[in-house]
């Protein structure tokens, strides 16, 4: 695999969670929508969302309750940083994240390139208090 297999925009057409005992979730649900672009020059970014989030009371972008703003960041995922390709893994160099831990941190997924679609899978980690891995499957846009 080469950076020129995933340079592009990639558009989400599955997200799951699989745990060792072979359950799998759904954490942003089975319709969750989202992009993943990866350029020529090395950079990346992702964004992920839950359908149907519930708008804010208020209109104000820097507004939102306490509750809303929770609810909103527990039904979304984004970051962005540069990338590198090594063999069959991609890794992600987070600079920029909602998640305030990956900032200045590494990222490795596994890559599966079939056709118009790829497969990015993650190294067991721990999600809702269990170990787990994610598999996010992207088609070509």
């Amino acid at each position: 695999m080469t950076k020129s297999d995933l340079v592009g925009v990639w558009q989400l057409e599955s997200f799951e969670l699989r745990s060792s005992d072979g359950q799998r979730t759904y954490p942003m649900g089975s319709d969750a929508k989202g992009y993943i672009n990866y350029t020529e020059e090395g950079f990346m970014s992702v964004a992920i969302m839950q359908q149907g989030r519930r708008p804010f009371e208020s209109n104000d972008i820097r507004g939102g309750t306490i509750e809303e703003r929770a609810e909103a960041a527990g039904g979304y995922l984004s970051y962005c940083g540069s990338y590198e390709v090594k063999q069959d893994e991609v890794v992600h160099h987070i600079e920029v994240s909602l998640f305030p831990n990956w900032i200045s941190a590494d990222q490795v997924r596994l890559c599966e390139i079939e056709g118009e679609r790829i497969t990015l899978s993650t190294h067991p980690f721990f999600v809702g208090g269990k170990m787990q891995t994610a598999h996010l499957v992207w088609r070509s846009n």
